[in-house]
């Protein structure tokens, strides 16, 4: 798999028009979805660079994170004339990153692409590591290939662009990197998130999110089909997975919402199974309580979630996989837990 840059950018149309000069191409495509082309495309439809762009939309929101909508794109390349030395770009959260990740990695039996996240989650997490993707049968991300684009560039301007609820959703899988990296970076983040809401602290944002998306790029580079280390980044991830899909049936809930439930439960299973200190379970629920409340489930819930945490794509053979930490940094993937430890983490999660 080629290596992937990721650029820090303080000057968008400078570093796009390097990312896009820096690929033989014969044409140029921008993928966005309903929202994005409102909100973000605009910033960047003059530059120069995209000038020849051709546009490509697709409905927004997870629920449109579907074969129908990787069908719809790779229909527009083919209409518009896309041919393998194509580039895409696809501008949008991690929705759009994801698609258009797999829509181009499969097109043709691949062109190039160029991630711009607009999103926080989109920044920390699915723009980063090659993974692309789409939901399939009520799971997900079912369905995907490792693929890394040739660029991806994180510009804090779109920051602006979002509403609270989503940027908590982002600042989740920075609160994993930090219990994945050590007490000083957890211990931050924790504390930022009584600022994260107000706009004028997006700017002190920006060194955290740089040192987010290293922790995740050091990973990535030593494990890039998820074989050993990177399943660290899975903490939160089996439990909130099934938290993400049962909520698809009801009343659909942010991918970093789910994975900061997700957090709840497996922080316990932490504190059984394998020593994590409580008072560090119990700060950072406390946190995650507070700012992102809870989804609502009950006891009949539990056979459900219990079957979509089997169908998790980390297991093997019937044992439910999950990534654990004896401590802040202390990681220990390829543990598992039954079905009992994983009741009472329910339990846990719904009356702490």
């Amino acid at each position: 798999m080629e290596p992937q840059k990721v650029i820090i950018s303080d000057n968008l149309q400078q570093s796009l028009n390097e990312a896009i000069a820096a690929c033989q191409y014969d044409q140029l495509f921008v993928l966005v979805d309903t929202t994005t082309e409102r909100l973000c495309l605009p910033v960047v439809a003059d530059y120069d660079c995209m000038r020849d762009a051709q546009r490509i939309v697709i409905p927004d929101t997870d629920t449109h994170k579907t074969l129908d909508s990787v069908t719809h794109v790779w229909s527009e390349l083919q209409r518009l004339g896309a041919t393998r030395h194509s580039l895409m770009i696809n501008l949008g959260g991690g929705m759009v990153t994801d698609l258009g990740g797999f829509a181009a990695s499969t097109f043709k039996r691949g062109i190039q692409y160029i991630n711009i996240p607009t999103t926080l989650l989109s920044m920390v997490d699915a723009s980063v590591g090659g993974k692309t993707g789409f939901n399939f049968g009520g799971l997900k991300n079912e369905i995907g290939v490792f693929s890394n684009a040739s660029s991806v560039i994180l510009d804090t301007t779109f920051l602006r662009t979002m509403d609270r609820e989503n940027l908590l959703s982002g600042y989740a899988e920075m609160l994993k990197h930090g219990l994945i990296s050590n007490d000083r970076m957890w211990a931050e983040l924790l504390a930022f998130l009584e600022y994260l809401e107000n706009l004028d602290h997006l700017d002190s944002l920006a060194p955290m999110l740089a040192e987010s998306v290293a922790v995740k790029q050091r990973i990535v580079t030593e494990d890039p089909t998820e074989h050993g280390i990177r399943k660290a980044l899975n903490l939160g991830h089996t439990a909130g997975h099934a938290f993400e899909s049962l909520a698809l049936e009801r009343k659909p809930v942010l991918h970093g919402y789910a994975v900061a439930y997700g957090l709840i439960v497996e922080l316990y299973l932490c504190c059984v199974k394998t020593g994590f200190p409580q008072h560090k379970m119990r700060q950072t629920v406390a946190a995650i309580k507070s700012h992102y409340g809870r989804m609502p489930i009950t006891c009949d819930d539990y056979p459900q979630l219990l079957a979509l945490m089997h169908h998790d794509k980390k297991n093997t053979g019937s044992d439910i996989n999950f990534t654990l930490l004896g401590d802040v940094g202390d990681i220990r993937i390829n543990q598992t837990a039954s079905e009992d430890e994983i009741r009472d983490a329910l339990d846990f999660y719904r009356e702490c």
